[in-house]
């Protein structure tokens, strides 16, 4: 698992576990909404750093729009 999705799932309160002998993560306590939330705000950070402010002006308000508010 990705170490920034890892710690976006603690965040959410998600927790989890590897089972190495399935090669997979298992997730309990999951909080789909709230984690999806931290994702869309992780983006919009991302986006705040990469993008003009033109970009940004036009596209965070869509964010907002499209997802709510972002914690």
């Amino acid at each position: 698992m990705n170490q920034r999705i890892r710690q976006l799932a603690e965040q959410a309160g998600i927790g989890y576990e590897k089972r190495p002998e399935l090669d997979v993560w298992i997730a309990f306590n999951i909080d789909l909404e709230k984690f999806a939330q931290l994702i869309v705000a992780e983006c919009m950070r991302l986006n705040s750093k990469e993008l003009s402010i033109t970009a940004i002006e036009r596209l965070l308000p869509l964010y907002q729009e499209h997802f709510g508010d972002a914690e």
